[in-house]
């Protein structure tokens, strides 16, 4: 799927559970996709600039199932590793480490399950989405979640390798919510 030379990425799919939405669009995982830059964070975050999403935060993930409405995520993982749960409780719990990123589509559960010590992440939105939410799963009217979710733009270019990035073949159809 990757039009990047030497670069892979993987898709993980994740169904409605009743309390977390998920997406019907891939959650992608770009492995090792940072260089071997020691500031892999400002790295992650003047690719992001490159292409259309704003870098707004370095952290960690929360430690709670929750999803984004309103927003696609990408997470670029700066220093250190972490093990995250994606899809919410019943998902796939995967170990993520500096270099790797993860696109996360609106409605996509996640948390991190267990992190080293130097664990540090950077958030980053497509341009227009900065004002994401953070809910949990079962909060609200799921029928009303499900079309918030739906309604989200799609971004217009990877965030970390722009139009020639996986993103946009991936995403091209937005297959209906389940």
């Amino acid at each position: 799927m990757s039009q990047v030379p030497g670069k892979s990425v993987q898709t993980l799919h994740f169904g409605d559970d009743g309390a977390t939405p998920n997406s019907a669009l891939p959650v992608l995982l770009y492995p090792a996709w940072l260089g071997a830059a020691q500031d892999k964070a400002g790295e992650f975050e003047a690719l992001c600039s490159q292409h259309g999403w704003s870098p707004l935060w370095r952290g960690g993930i929360f430690d709670y199932h929750h999803f984004h409405p309103n927003a696609h995520e990408a997470l670029g993982v700066a220093r250190g590793q972490a093990r995250v749960t994606l899809g919410g409780q019943a998902g796939q719990t995967l170990t993520i480490k500096a270099g790797d990123v993860l696109v996360l589509p609106a409605g996509t559960g996640h948390r991190c399950v267990a992190h080293s010590d130097d664990f540090l992440v950077v958030g980053a939105y497509p341009h227009g989405q900065e004002d994401y939410e953070i809910l949990r799963p079962g909060s609200g009217s799921h029928a009303r979640t499900l079309m918030r979710i739906a309604q989200v733009p799609l971004p217009e270019q990877d965030p970390v390798a722009g139009e020639r990035g996986p993103l946009p073949a991936a995403w091209s159809k937005r297959r209906p919510v389940r």
